[in-house]
């Protein structure tokens, strides 16, 4: 059922549609190196054989995770041959990002020379599985997740197409059947089409039609699209994480709920919470770290599924209670005046004197015990070394607990200023 022209594809239709710059230069033969970048089952391999077609070129297939350098090497030259004989090939590489950076600088040369039209297929972002050279001779193309109501039509197709297809075998099936076929494939076609395959199979001898019943037993395993290592986890972890910051608990369980579903480990899950706790709500609401880490340590001893509640009502808190990354960008400043001011001297007064050399020397000298002072605190008295004079990291925002922050630090840096300026 893979399509034989462009018109046939499902999907894709921001880059494939009438009179965009891909779907010319394709009908008009004129096609370029490219990387095709996607989730598993949108098109990329369809793609690639529709511009050879058009292109009227060879078409060669390779796999970065079955093929080495050699065979890529006698690709390559067998590539040159059909070049020399004016005959032009396009060398599909899927999973392309499974090539080491000497294995990806094999086709640079034949890029440049037009040896071969190049089409590299990817799941991953290429920005960072992909070495520069190779993407400097290449055009990005992005590829989408196919929809429901798309893949719907495939499999209608595969239904009534009777020379590549089901027609003609006698398969019924409602839409309402299909679109839980549909659903099941998570964007991914060839899926689709083998669990109507599969079902088809199973209908044969219950009378040719796709009951509910039939579907129980294809789509017992259904499982989400989820890659534990790559930037899909990394994009499901940034939702949640925002969509705390965001105070939307409702996302934020969400996007929860699907990382738990794809098998992301629930501890890691539990230490970016917990981050989270300390980055976004810090002191405006400090018993979100205490949640979370109560959390954490009751998903330790429960373990799953018993222990992923906890884990999900520390994301319901942090999403719900005051937000305040005051403390996180007070610390981001503090480390930014360590690392350019260097190794300034720590001032007398501040200084331990546990010997009389110490004593001698001034360590100690002038230092004002705080709690002898008015109101507990020696307003006089700086804290940083003189070179630099004081400074204010800290600025609490004015929700949750750090407005009362706010209050008493506001006082007491003002009585700070007047007590130095009195000085």
């Amino acid at each position: 059922m893979r399509p034989a022209s462009l018109d046939d594809m499902v999907g894709q239709r921001r880059l494939l549609s009438s009179g965009s710059a891909l779907r010319r230069a394709v009908e008009s033969g004129r096609v370029h190196s490219m990387i095709l970048w996607g989730p598993p089952g949108c098109g990329k391999t369809t793609l690639a054989l529709l511009l050879a077609r058009y292109a009227e070129a060879e078409f060669v297939a390779i796999s970065a995770v079955l093929s080495g350098l050699p065979q890529v090497r006698e690709v390559l030259a067998a590539a040159e041959a059909r070049f020399a004989e004016g005959r032009r090939t396009v060398l599909f590489v899927d999973e392309v990002h499974r090539f080491n950076k000497t294995q990806q600088d094999a086709f640079l040369p034949h890029i440049e020379r037009g040896s071969i039209l190049f089409v590299g297929a990817t799941t991953e972002n290429p920005s960072f599985e992909l070495n520069s050279a190779l993407l400097s001779r290449c055009r990005v193309h992005v590829l989408e997740s196919v929809s429901v109501d798309d893949i719907v039509a495939a499999l209608q197709r595969a239904l009534d197409d009777g020379e590549r297809g089901l027609g003609g075998q006698g398969i019924e099936v409602d839409a309402a059947r299909l679109r839980d076929i549909a659903g099941a494939a998570d964007g991914d076609v060839r899926r689709a089409l083998t669990l109507l395959e599969i079902a088809a199979e199973l209908a044969a001898d219950e009378g040719g039609r796709i009951t509910e019943t039939t579907l129980a037993q294809v789509l017992a395993d259904r499982t989400r699209r989820f890659d534990k290592g790559g930037e899909q986890f990394y994009d499901q972890i940034s939702a949640l994480h925002k969509s705390v910051r965001s105070s939307n608990p409702d996302g934020a369980l969400y996007w929860f709920a699907r990382m738990l579903d794809g098998g992301c480990d629930p501890a890691y899950l539990a230490r970016r919470i917990t981050r989270m706790a300390v980055e976004d709500i810090g002191l405006a609401d400090p018993r979100g770290l205490q949640i979370c880490v109560e959390a954490w340590d009751t998903y330790d001893r429960l373990g799953s599924p018993e222990g992923d509640l906890a884990l999900a009502q520390a994301v319901i808190y942090l999403a719900s209670t005051a937000k305040s990354n005051a403390g996180y960008v007070a610390f981001k400043a503090a480390q930014a005046d360590v690392r350019e001011a260097g190794t300034l001297d720590v001032p007398l007064h501040l200084r331990n004197a546990p010997t009389k050399l110490m004593k001698s020397l001034g360590y100690g000298s002038g230092y004002q015990y705080d709690h002898d002072a008015p109101e507990g605190i020696a307003l006089g008295q700086t804290a940083f070394p003189e070179a630099m004079g004081e400074r204010v990291y800290y600025r609490p925002v004015e929700r949750g607990l750090e407005i009362k922050l706010k209050e008493k630090l506001d006082r007491l840096r003002a009585s700070r200023e007047q007590a130095r300026g009195e000085g």
